[in-house]
């Protein structure tokens, strides 16, 4: 695929029919897999963005606030009210910098390392309903970070 830009005739229907939008397309997967989430992180207490807070901090254990919201392109006003809710669920633990009391420290718990075990099956189950090799998974996943950084970079260009 090139870096330029595709061509549409604006005079055609077709060009602004939804079927045909990619932004639906990713919409539409995005709301397909938050559905095959939910039946899978149910039995844990968790919604999709907690989830993925979880999978930050499996990747490494003690981060700031600001550095998550960083990671998952979330602002603080979304993520502290996650964060309250998954204290409270038992799997992580808030407490300020003594360095910089302006910073928030979240690191896992005992329950929250002892999830991490849990969510290999969640990714099994995962992987199973796209119905695609872990190849077709790696070009999809590459392709949509290739586009998020296009997107991300276009912002810049306007």
């Amino acid at each position: 695929m090139t870096r330029k830009a595709a061509k549409f005739d604006a005079d055609s229907d077709e060009a602004l029919a939804l079927g045909r939008q990619l932004c639906f397309a990713v919409y539409s997967a995005a709301h397909a897999f938050n559905r095959a989430y939910k039946p899978l992180l149910d039995r844990f207490g968790l919604t999709y963005p907690q989830y993925l807070v979880l999978l930050t901090l499996w990747q490494q254990d003690r981060m700031t606030v600001k550095r998550i919201g960083e990671e998952l392109g979330l602002d603080s006003g979304t993520l502290s009210p996650l964060l309250k809710r998954l204290e409270a669920a038992g799997y992580v633990r808030r407490v300020r910098d003594a360095a910089d009391e302006r910073q928030v420290i979240v690191s896992l718990t005992d329950g929250g390392r002892e999830l991490k075990a849990e969510a290999f099956g969640i990714l099994r189950d995962i992987g199973s309903a796209s119905g695609c090799s872990l190849e077709e998974v790696g070009e999809l996943r590459d392709a949509l970070h290739r586009l998020t950084q296009r997107l991300a970079g276009s912002r810049h260009e306007s």
